[in-house]
């Protein structure tokens, strides 16, 4: 077999005609006969106990089939996932838990009643707001997804003390939240004991999984449809209560249930970034070099699972440092649970680091390009181990002169234009490449054709376009003569799409399932049977053998920005970003992600913040109206390149993965600029125009 390479060719997605034209149907779109809806009630206070329900009112709108609610709803297993456990116990842990579950035959008669159903509460005094004194501080087990809470290399106190050049700096970063397009939504519908769900999630096998838990089922008689996900950004990992009550809705009216939440109602149960507190010590010689390096960072959970996000692991794999010191303490507070976003910690640990870093480069007047370039490092400052591939110098070298950052002057406020004040900025950044292991299968027509089958979940990164140009090079066919399928939990099993190792994951079992096909045609002597030929690979073993060297992606950000020196108006002129991601499978798609992730990354500097009303418990700028985000006439020229990064320990095609990087260290970059800029240091994200005049 021959065909033309398609891996590192650019092209457009598979599922783009559809989306375009509005034919992709997503959770809730897929017809359904005698779909009925229903609709969350959510808790109107922080902390306590229902004390009654009076479900009279909304019963009798309608079209009203059941109000649901810890008295009469169907029970679900316990000791599963608390976040899950909804509709089981009167106990409220923060304001917004879904408490009750209206369904009916339409969507307005369904939130029609749920504003009826009356509910009495014993409230309890609450405590929501994250505080460095909080004296609930405490060390968790360890910190996302599993990694030492505290990290001590060398003798910290005793190198910091003796530095040249001492820094102890505080930044702070607020609440974000995912806001994906497409809500959380579900439908769901029982038959002969089976339960079939078309979801919105990050990937059907760990849902189905808990599901199974749950309900009391085998994951046999379980099926979790995704084909098309709106948007992800970390929050539709694993399961969700809206499904788990779209399930459990069905089961007790017998009938197919759509629920999606509302957009009002994302701002909480399906998690968000938690707010964090960052101390960053930085110890250094006049030369720049550094001796001693701590970063300390607070955040915060909820009362009903423990959630630590993993904001100084980033400080841990950046720069070199005989003497490290990283902590994290957690607040136990009553507020949702903090969830997975993109770049979960690193993208908030980036901006402490990376801004102390700029004033570093200031304190010993270094260029701060010279400065990340002067403590690199082969070795991991954490394991001591040696990287298995390391060019963030290629990504500073080459960012700088695309960028045209040399002869930059240091000096803050040195450029103007009238009355605006020009300045420039720039950050590195990294991330974790991992893989998972996952399995595929891949069948042989006697026509020529093939078809490949995975677990694979598209959130709308390109991955199905990316596993298809993998399976064909594979094959050693032409692109169209293969066929991918994804997004099953009747698939084989693979891991969520998340971390960046969806594709590094997914790829290594596509490429060993296509290898084992293709052993097989050559035993036959190149032809397949009329029958056709199948096999199926689980990447379990060679995953589990892979060495524990430290593996990660990296990258260089710049910005430019300018600033009215009269009113504060902010406004970044362009963003530029180099990165080393291992090897590319699709430059268009690889290109999207990164910008996407850089947007974002504006995004957190400029406009995102989650405003919390500690009174009440809750937060204000529900709604994509008042919780403000980059559009398009805040987001500049944007661009994003790559070098080459090859690396030959991480999985059959070298990829890293790319999702993530993008947003890490983009923030930085951006209050780096305005310092340089307007000679004002912004600590606490976002920079608004109030930070820059009261200063």
């Amino acid at each position: 077999m021959s065909g033309a390479t398609a891996v590192g060719r650019p092209h457009t997605r598979l599922e783009g005609h559809d989306k375009v034209t509005g034919t992709a149907r997503y959770a809730v779109e897929y017809p359904v006969e005698g779909v009925t809806y229903a609709q969350a009630v959510q808790a109107t206070i922080a902390r306590g106990e229902i004390t009654r329900v009076d479900t009279v009112a909304a019963l009798a709108v309608d079209g009203v089939l059941a109000v649901l609610h810890h008295g009469n709803a169907p029970r679900l297993a316990t000791g599963v996932d608390a976040e899950l456990f909804r509709l089981q116990e009167p106990t409220v842990h923060y304001r917004g838990q879904v408490v009750a579950l209206v369904v009916a035959e339409s969507i307005e008669a369904a939130r029609e009643a749920a504003r009826l159903v009356r509910l009495d509460y014993d409230a309890q005094p609450h405590r929501t707001e994250l505080s460095a004194q909080d004296p609930g501080l405490y060390q968790p087990d360890h910190v996302n997804p599993s990694y030492p809470t505290d990290v001590l290399v060398g003798d910290f106190d005793a190198g910091f003390a003796a530095a040249e050049v001492r820094l102890e700096l505080t930044y702070r970063t607020p609440a974000y939240h995912n806001s994906p397009m497409e809500p959380h939504a579900s439908t769901a519908q029982w038959q002969d004991g089976r339960l079939l769900v078309h979801d919105s999630n990050q990937g059907s096998t760990p849902v189905q999984e808990v599901l199974a838990r749950l309900f009391g089922l085998s994951p046999d008689v379980i099926r979790i449809i995704n084909p098309h996900v709106g948007g992800a950004f970390g929050g539709k990992l694993y399961t969700k209560v809206q499904t788990v009550l779209a399930a459990l809705a069905a089961r007790h009216v017998d009938r197919p249930v759509r629920l999606a939440l509302t957009r009002q109602q994302m701002f909480g149960p399906v998690g968000y970034r938690t707010p964090t507190i960052q101390r960053v010590r930085l110890g250094a010689g006049r030369d720049g070099r550094l001796v001693a390096v701590g970063h300390d960072a607070i955040s915060q959970t909820s009362t009903m699972t423990e959630f630590a996000e993993q904001t100084a692991v980033y400080t841990r794999h950046m720069y070199a440092t005989a003497n490290l010191r990283s902590t994290h303490r957690l607040a136990r507070l009553d507020v949702p649970t903090p969830f997975w976003m993109r770049a979960p910690g690193f993208a908030p640990g980036s901006f402490a680091l990376e801004s102390a870093l700029d004033e570093l480069a200031l304190a010993c007047r270094i260029d701060p390009v010279e400065l990340r370039l002067r403590n690199d490092t082969p070795v991991d400052p954490d394991s001591g181990q040696p990287f298995t591939s390391r060019n963030l110098a290629a990504c500073l070298t080459d960012g700088a002169r695309r960028f045209g950052w040399a002869g930059r002057d240091q000096t803050p406020r040195a450029r103007r234009a009238g009355r605006w004040l020009l300045g420039t900025g720039m950050a590195a950044c990294t991330y974790p490449t991992r893989a998972r292991p996952a399995a595929a299968s891949a069948a042989a027509s006697a026509d020529g054709t093939f078809e490949v089958r995975i677990n694979a979940t598209d959130i709308g990164t390109g991955a199905r376009t990316a596993l298809w140009q993998v399976a064909a090079d594979a094959l050693g066919a032409l692109p169209e003569r293969v066929r991918i399928e994804v997004a099953d939990s009747a698939l084989p099993p693979a891991n969520v799409a998340g971390g960046s190792m969806g594709l590094a994951s997914w790829s290594w079992a596509v490429v060993r399932a296509c290898e084992r096909l293709c052993d097989r045609i050559a035993e036959l002597r190149g032809s397949v049977p009329a029958e056709g030929l199948f096999v199926e690979v689980n990447t379990e073993e060679e995953v589990a053998a892979q060495s524990t060297l430290p593996r990660f992606a990296h990258g260089a950000h710049f910005a430019e920005v300018r600033v009215d020196s009269e009113t504060g108006e902010l406004r970044v002129l362009r963003q530029l970003g180099v990165f080393a991601v291992g090897r590319v499978v699709n430059p268009a798609t690889l290109r999207s992600q990164l910008i996407g992730g850089m947007t974002m990354g504006l995004s957190m500097a400029l406009h995102e913040a989650g405003v919390f009303d500690h009174r009440y418990g809750i937060w204000v700028n529900h709604d994509l109206a008042s919780y403000h985000f980059s559009s398009n006439a805040d987001v500049p020229a944007v661009q994003a390149h790559w070098v080459l990064d090859e690396d030959s320990q991480l999985n059959p095609l070298g990829i890293k993965g790319a999702g993530e990087i993008g947003i890490v260290g983009a923030a930085a970059a951006i209050a780096n600029a305005v310092h340089h800029a307007t000679g004002v240091r912004v600590r606490e994200l976002p920079i608004t125009l109030d930070k820059l005049l009261d200063s």
